[in-house]
């Protein structure tokens, strides 16, 4: 595994380091597998009950590593959403286990998006977002054309694509693009307070919750009730909702296990 992202495994929590800090955790053909490859083992392992998504340095990224895009034998645009992006937005959306963004510093181009497509984005108060495209005579891409209208509306949504212009921390919560920001100095210790939270809840539950919102954004409420009726089923036969139910009638904390 090479050193442009790694991870570590702490309380079933996967926390995931964005690590090309020096040019501020943009993406290269090599970063985007290696993050792939992270995804895919953490999605197989049982162990772990929460994936954090976070970059090292001042940023959190700032999407594509353009001297690679421009680079006479290097990929192209085709190649690069179609390998590079595309694959992890689908593991960030497809994955059973809650995802969570958190954007320690500029979430730029690529990287805002890849942030987007997590289940939930938490901010440092220091951190922003640009849909930096439109500035280079580009249209956005890794999903962000999906997700963004779908978080602030149509109208919003075009004008932060079209004018390029840099969105902080604070507005992104008031505009619901993201969930929370934290106070810069607390930020570590703050997600991880909020993800230890996650991964004590019942995973396949939050699982199932995950999968439906998916599904919820082509369905219409007949399908959707159908889904509902279907999974509130599994939900049922796990052994997380007999922990909630007992410790409901027994008036203790329930103790989850993700199964």
């Amino acid at each position: 595994m090479n050193n442009t992202v790694f991870f570590e495994i702490q309380n079933r929590i996967a926390f995931i380091t964005l690590n090309r800090p020096e040019v501020f955790n943009s993406f290269n053909r090599t970063m985007a597998l290696a993050l792939q490859e992270i995804i895919k083992d953490l999605n197989d392992n049982d162990d772990v009950r929460v994936i954090t998504i976070t970059g090292a340095g001042k940023a959190f990224s700032a999407g594509q590593d353009l001297a690679e895009a421009v680079e006479k034998d290097g990929p192209s645009f085709e190649t690069i959403l179609m390998e590079h992006y595309n694959p992890i937005i689908r593991l960030l959306r497809s994955s059973r286990k809650p995802i969570i963004a958190a954007v320690n510093g500029v979430a730029a181009g690529a990287g805002a998006n890849i942030a987007l497509a997590c289940d939930i984005v938490v901010a440092s108060k220091k951190a922003s977002f640009i849909q930096a495209f439109s500035k280079i005579g580009l249209i956005p891409d890794s999903g962000g054309t999906y997700f963004l209208p779908r978080l602030v509306g149509i109208q919003k949504a075009l004008a932060i694509m079209m004018t390029g212009d840099k969105i902080s921390a604070v507005e992104a919560e008031q505009m619901g693009l993201i969930y929370k920001v934290f106070e810069e100095e607390d930020f570590k210790n703050e997600v991880e307070r909020f993800v230890l939270q996650i991964a004590e809840m019942p995973t396949k539950a939050l699982g199932y919750i995950k999968l439906l919102i998916n599904e919820s954004l082509n369905n219409n409420l007949e399908q959707q009730l159908s889904l509902e009726v279907e999974y509130q089923k599994k939900a049922g036969l796990t052994y997380d909702f007999q922990e909630g139910v007992n410790a409901f009638l027994e008036k203790r904390k329930a103790i989850f296990k993700g199964k």
